[in-house]
């Protein structure tokens, strides 16, 4: 007898967080970027006023429109699964509001003529917190030291030689971000992975 196959919701924290992005990029496109500007993008603005706090956690979900939010979702979509198995919902839900509220520290002191939005820091935190799947104490894994001089040099370069619309910065404190908490949860939890 044959069982039926079903859609399960595997990830529920990746699949709520690209679904918010979603529903944020789409008011974008329908307000011509003015909710991004309202909601969903942190910059340099009063310290009274209450949207600024609120800002430095909602930028992660507003993009620039469908190829930045393509680009960003399809990352999630691919390490967020497996992250969040490995090291739980509230885990990543953590992750997640830690690199938001530290790279838009980071854009609003040092970047304050900079808007900034966007999904990227917690890709790159992603990216580079994959690469501690198979950590065990007092080793350091060759894919973090790859991914550090391949994504993270990457950044540092253009950051460095091109001028465009992208947060290099962004993507350099998430990847930050994710080395330190990659080392971290792995260390202090016990969570060394498999050896095979």
């Amino acid at each position: 007898m044959k069982r039926k196959l079903k859609i399960t919701w595997n990830a529920p924290v990746v699949l709520m967080f690209v679904l918010l992005c979603l529903i944020a990029t789409l008011l974008g496109e329908i307000t011509k970027g003015r909710s991004t500007e309202l909601f969903f993008m942190t910059y340099h603005s009063s310290l009274t006023n209450p949207m600024t706090y609120a800002r430095f956690f909602t930028h992660i979900f507003g993009h620039a429109g469908w190829s930045h939010f393509i680009g960003n979702a399809s990352y999630l979509l691919l390490l967020g699964p497996m992250l969040e198995e490995k090291y739980g919902s509230k885990e990543l839900i953590q992750i997640i509001g830690f690199t938001a509220v530290i790279t838009a520290l980071v854009n609003y002191l040092f970047f304050w003529n900079v808007g900034l939005c966007g999904a990227s820091g917690v890709v790159f935190a992603f990216i580079v917190l994959a690469s501690f799947t198979g950590f065990k104490e007092g080793e350091i894994p060759l894919t973090f030291l790859l991914v550090a001089v391949i994504f993270i040099g990457q950044q540092v370069y253009e950051a460095i030689t091109v001028t465009d619309d992208i947060s290099n910065m962004a993507h350099i404190v998430g990847g930050a971000v994710g080395a330190l908490l990659g080392y971290g949860l792995n260390k202090n939890t016990g969570r060394y992975g498999r050896s095979i």
